[in-house]
């Protein structure tokens, strides 16, 4: 994983997209009002079979990768993420993505 004052590369960018809920997250902040930086509270659990499997992976894998690319900055204590200092740096792949999304198959997000 990268520090987030070091290059970003293309492998990274597919690293941290291979995942669904990093791609869930990742075009959330893409789609929040920038101006106001108001951060995104991490959901805790959902109504679905994967209730208690998504918050534990996301606390313990992929917010952590996020962070460590430097994409999101993470307040752990209030469960909240905001556009981290390399997040323009994948903004471009997130924009292509949610441009053509009627064009890909429906299992990419």
């Amino acid at each position: 994983m990268q520090d987030s004052k070091e290059e970003i590369h293309f492998d990274d960018v597919l690293d941290v997209l291979a995942d669904v809920q990093r791609r869930s997250l990742l075009l959330s902040l893409l789609e929040h009002n920038p101006q106001g930086d108001t951060p995104i509270v991490v959901p805790g659990s959902s109504e679905d079979s994967d209730a208690v499997e998504q918050p534990v992976s996301m606390h313990h894998v992929h917010l952590p990768k996020l962070a460590d690319y430097g994409f999101i900055e993470w307040n752990r204590e209030h469960h909240q993420v905001t556009k981290g200092p390399n997040f323009d740096e994948i903004r471009p792949l997130l924009e292509l993505l949610t441009d053509h999304e009627d064009e890909l198959p429906d299992w990419w997000l």
